[in-house]
């Protein structure tokens, strides 16, 4: 596939892609509003920009060591944060209120691209980790503008996938970029794999290891309040599928787990839909939303948002979402900032050095299924040196990858004092 084929498919599904929006805005009102950002219909910023993309709120999260330092470090730029799902929105605009600019990330299509750079005029973008989109590059680099995708990173699958139905296209976008930041060596491997000429490919390490979320203290003392003195297992970033696997397995372990579990769906939009699981399943669950105590809840439903490290912070046991089904798991650092015993399933092919190291570390421990995770729960439950060695290593193992963040803003500076 060349560019061209890949712009026509683009146009043609243009009106498929909004009309889904339209669709998922009947139960999200978000989703078909700023609709305009998407086709680049935005106002001319007239301030000197450093774009940043982050696709949603995972990579949100992640950039925001970075995003830190670079409104510190210039302070005569605007900083602008794209991002594509509402929840990325959310937190962009809750997180900083008016120190950025937040936009809605364009369409990939060559008219659209070219409007919206030609209205920010950025004098760098930073693409988040695996944002490899053909036509916003090619017009960056069109336009002399650099253009860095930090903290890359790339699976094997995600490879093998490029190799197999983009693999001229692929090659052609990333030696575009003026500079691939890699996490790790791996990853920076497969991209030259893809063709990307090696001396255009840095490891610079993860990001992730250096950042400084810290629960807030309000949020932590409400939820304690909630829990009281109960141990808390924490299913964190839950996908469809896993919320059913995790209650139905529970049943046949609730008369022997004396904890709470407190179950926290990846998006809101599926809040209700757990809570009537649960409820058809006949137990005691109660809502995060309605603050109540849990002294005789079964489950409780994190339906809240910006509250997931303190979730972490009063957990006992953590169990990390994605992984049981084939999404690829979600970010494990989280809770080994706040030394807490982390379990995952066979499916973290986004975070595989990562898995591999705290197991190695002896700081998380991987179950194959539902069977295994509710099996492990109960030892460490009766356990706690166990729960809290695991907690420990992998906080040690975080401290000891720092330095990301220093690497990737020295390569920053030289793009933009170019």
């Amino acid at each position: 596939m060349n560019r061209s084929l890949y712009s026509t498919i683009g146009y043609f599904l243009l009106p498929f892609m909004i009309l889904r929006l339209m669709i998922k805005g009947i139960k999200i009102p978000k989703f078909r509003q700023r609709v305009n950002e998407r086709l680049g219909l935005i106002s001319k910023i007239q301030a000197p920009v450093i774009w940043v993309h982050c696709v949603s709120i995972g990579e949100f999260k992640a950039a925001i060591v970075i995003i830190d330092q670079l409104i510190k470090q210039y302070p005569n730029h605007q900083l602008l944060i794209t991002t594509t799902t509402p929840t990325g929105s959310n937190a962009v605009i809750n997180h900083y209120q008016n120190k950025v600019l937040h936009l809605y990330f364009p369409y990939d299509l060559p008219l659209i691209v070219r409007r919206y750079i030609k209205k920010i005029n950025p004098k760098i973008c930073l693409l988040l980790e695996t944002e490899i989109w053909p036509n916003l590059i090619h017009k960056l680099n069109k336009n002399n503008i650099p253009t860095l995708l930090i903290n890359a990173r790339l699976s094997q699958q995600s490879k093998e996938k490029y190799q197999k139905f983009t693999s001229n296209l692929i090659k052609q976008t990333l030696n575009k970029l003026s500079l691939i930041a890699a996490q790790n060596q791996n990853s920076a491997n497969r991209f030259i794999e893809l063709g990307t000429k090696n001396n255009n490919v840095i490891m610079t390490g993860n990001i992730k290891f250096d950042q400084n979320t810290k629960p807030d203290t309000t949020i932590s003392n409400a939820l304690q309040a909630i829990i009281s003195k109960r141990k808390t297992v924490i299913f964190a970033s839950t996908h469809e599928g896993e919320e059913a696997q995790i209650i139905n397995e529970y049943l046949k372990h609730k008369h022997t787990i004396n904890a709470l579990l407190v179950i926290i769906p990846r998006h809101p939009e599926r809040f209700d839909a757990v809570y009537k699981l649960a409820k058809n399943a006949n137990l005691n669950v109660i809502r995060r939303s309605e603050n109540q105590p849990a002294q005789n809840a079964q489950i409780l439903l994190g339906d809240s948002m910006d509250e997931m490290m303190s979730y972490f912070d009063i957990a006992d046991i953590v169990f990390m979402g994605g992984s049981l089904s084939n999404t690829g798991g979600h970010n494990m650092l989280e809770p080994a900032a706040l030394a807490k015993p982390i379990i995952f399933g066979p499916n973290v092919f986004n975070f595989t050095e990562i898995s591999s190291d705290l197991l190695k570390q002896n700081a998380a421990i991987q179950i194959q299924n539902v069977t295994g995770l509710f099996k492990i729960i109960i030892v460490l439950l009766n356990d706690e040196q166990q729960y809290k060695v695991l907690g420990n290593n992998a906080q040690q193992y975080l401290y000891s990858k720092q330095g990301a963040v220093e690497n990737t803003l020295q390569l920053i500076k030289k793009f933009l004092t170019l």
